[in-house]
């Protein structure tokens, strides 16, 4: 029986834990998701417009094995915080992964931008991840451990064509990280970012860019010959969610075949 324990805990390492992915009906959220419920969180995905993708990701959770509920809620407003965090609360009872991966963007010059686009981009993309923490924080506290990751983008430090409003709010995200891991980690709560390269995703096609021969030439140019994908990325999530990583601490993790580091 003992053996058997071990090899669940080691197939599951995240059994007992409940998971909430923001934006998660998609892309990088939805293999986040799927990728944590494989070793065994239960996972709250949270959509905004998509409710079919958003219980179809929920259905491929539950084939696993896993409980999984759906929350529709505009993670830049408080108040659908505040609300999504109440019904967590009532299924649940706890948040042990919190996974900021909601993100939008107005993609236009950043001299063309208006404070309305301003504040939809940074509500979303950054501030909601320190809104999804204040309600996260006591829930973590009381289980004495806790993971908080925020996905961020290269845009962050590098300069891409109309992509200004986004870059701003990756790079808010990365210094959020980095005061929050100082804050939280003596409480047993490791906070981290990951950063994709680029991903074949659907958001890809609102970028004012030729789609295949950017990704065509992406991958050439990667060393490791291939574009990142989303299941890549979870993976590194999920390992950021691990106690093996527990001494990673406050750093902005780059999943991107090594795209980033040729000048």
């Amino acid at each position: 029986m003992a053996d058997m324990a071990d090899q669940l805990a080691a197939s599951k390492p995240l059994r007992g834990r409940v998971a909430l992915i923001t934006g998660a009906s998609r892309g990088i959220g939805r293999a986040i998701a799927l990728e944590l419920a494989r070793r065994g969180a239960d996972i709250v995905v949270n959509f905004l417009r998509r409710r079919s993708a958003a219980e179809e990701v929920v259905g491929a959770i539950q084939a696993l094995g896993q409980r999984a509920i759906a929350i529709k809620a505009n993670v830049g407003a408080a108040e659908e915080i505040e609300r999504m965090f109440d019904q967590l609360q009532a299924e649940f009872g706890r948040c042990d992964i919190l996974v900021g991966n909601a993100a939008t963007g107005v993609i236009r010059p950043i001299t063309q931008l208006e404070d309305k686009h301003w504040d939809w981009t940074l509500d979303i993309n950054a501030r909601s991840i320190l809104r999804c923490a204040r309600r996260a924080i006591p829930l973590m506290e009381a289980q004495g451990w806790g993971r908080i990751i925020g996905i961020t983008s290269f845009g962050s430090t590098r300069v891409f064509p109309a992509y200004g409003i986004v870059g701003v709010s990756k790079a808010a995200i990365e210094a959020l990280i980095r005061y929050l891991a100082v804050d939280l980690a003596p409480k047993g709560i490791i906070v981290n970012a990951v950063s994709p390269g680029v991903v074949e995703t659907e958001a890809l096609k609102y970028f004012p860019i030729d789609l295949e021969q950017t990704l065509r030439e992406g991958a050439l140019r990667t060393p490791a010959r291939r574009l990142a994908t989303p299941e890549d990325v979870a993976k590194v999530v999920a390992f950021l969610c691990s106690d093996d990583a527990a001494m990673i601490v406050g750093q902005t993790i780059v999943v991107d075949g090594g795209w980033s580091i040729l000048a």
